[in-house]
């Protein structure tokens, strides 16, 4: 029997290393038959290889005006606040990862001290504010080869991040290179793809850049600065809006009179009395209410920049049609609507840019615990209800916690930690 096992064993060992080998030998056959980027390469040819990013200037500097800075805070400052864990992958047993403590372990420590001088929240408020800048967050990421610490990362200018448009998708050709403005392509800093993180927010198949919530509010924010500066000079304007005429005047009696007013009643409070012959008539040049400053205008074009970011107004400060009973349901609109797509789409660069192919480590994933759990006391409810009923396990509801797992003792056991000891 046991022979017949060990053949068995055997069979099923060669017949998977052969399809595996069939897999490796059909990738490397495989060709693209389709055209990438069409609309770029044709009609209009590019000189070289490398496409620029347009307009980064322009959108950092709307990125400074109040409104759309209150709105990129919102989004960035949740995500970068939120508790995260490095774990196993979904589908991939702990007890089947050889060292999966220490490799936890190390990958935590490279993303909390990811360089020198930044740590993860410095590193990650960097990427995603250029990502709702302009759609173009960017880290670089170098292997060092120490177990401990197998990777090191840091912030780039995603703005100075030019694009092979004719990448091939093979490893060792570069994706990316790094150019000053002006700077020619022989001169740039190629990258692959496996050295940059490039996130990009609604990537579209027509270019190779992605689109930042700023870049389509481009042209509201710009309405909007047009219209809070005429508001401003027109509420900051100390000439008077109306003239007093005097019929039959001389030139003599106007100019006593100016000196008079200028005198002894402009800036005195006191009640002027005039005597004329007839009575003066006072000329209004504009109403001089709030509708000359357009705020209905300005109001609009907050809404339309919050509707640009997915927020609610209410986050940019338009409180005046919100109560009790919908501002509740509009931060969770927020929450599901900005702040958790984007915090997921960072998830998966950092699971599938920086393990897999920075450092080489698919079996794990990174997560942050906090995208399901905005209620505290609902989300506990929920779990202990769950827990009544069967559905999960002690262990599942604390992987959901970001914590570790019980041993049989009641101790916490970390993964895998029963290869930690070789």
């Amino acid at each position: 029997m046991k022979v017949a096992e060990q053949l068995r064993e055997m069979w099923r060992q060669a017949a998977g290393g052969g399809r595996k080998a069939d897999l490796r030998a059909g990738a490397a056959e495989a060709e693209r038959k389709t055209l990438a980027l069409p609309a770029i390469l044709s009609p209009v040819q590019f000189p070289g290889r490398l496409l620029p990013k347009p307009t980064p200037a322009n959108l950092r500097r709307f990125a400074e005006t109040p409104v759309v800075r209150r709105a990129i805070n919102v989004i960035k400052d949740r995500i970068a606040a939120m508790d995260w864990q490095v774990r196993v992958r979904r589908g991939v047993r702990p007890s089947d990862v050889a060292f999966a403590a220490r490799k936890l372990r190390a990958l935590r420590r490279t993303l909390e001290e990811p360089n020198p001088a930044d740590s993860f929240r410095t590193l990650v408020e960097q990427a995603i504010e250029d990502a709702l800048t302009g759609g173009f967050g960017a880290i670089e990421m170098e292997p060092t080869g120490d177990p401990e610490r197998p990777a090191m990362l840091w912030p780039v200018d995603g703005a100075s991040i030019r694009v092979n448009a004719r990448w091939d998708g093979q490893a060792e050709t570069p994706r990316y290179a790094q150019a000053l403005p002006g700077q020619l392509e022989s001169g740039a800093v190629e990258l692959r793809d496996s050295q940059l993180m490039y996130i990009r927010m609604n990537p579209r198949s027509f270019t190779p850049f992605g689109l930042g919530p700023l870049e389509v509010a481009f042209e509201t924010v710009n309405h909007f600065l047009s219209a809070h500066r005429f508001a401003g000079k027109l509420a900051a304007n100390s000439v008077a809006q109306y003239a007093l005429w005097l019929n039959e005047a001389t030139p003599a009696q106007h100019d006593r009179l100016i000196r008079w007013w200028q005198d002894e009643i402009e800036g005195t409070g006191r009640v002027p009395l005039i005597s004329t012959e007839q009575k003066p008539e006072v000329l209004r040049f504009a109403q001089g209410t709030d509708a000359d400053l357009r705020l209905a205008w300005q109001e609009f074009l907050i809404r339309m920049v919050a509707n640009a970011f997915g927020l609610p107004p209410l986050l940019l400060g338009m409180e005046s049609d919100v109560n009790r009973s919908t501002a509740a349901e509009m931060t969770d609109e927020a929450f599901r609507g900005a702040i958790s797509p984007l915090a997921v789409l960072l998830a998966g660069h950092i699971t599938r840019d920086l393990f897999a192919k920075c450092i080489g480590w698919r079996e794990f994933e990174f997560v942050f615990n906090e995208l399901n759990a905005r209620d505290e006391q609902t989300e506990l409810a929920v779990q202990v209800q769950l827990l009544q009923a069967g559905v999960l396990t002690i262990d599942e509801v604390r992987a959901m916690r970001g914590l570790g797992p019980l041993g049989r003792d009641g101790t916490v056991q970390l993964a895998g930690q029963e290869n930690d000891s070789l």
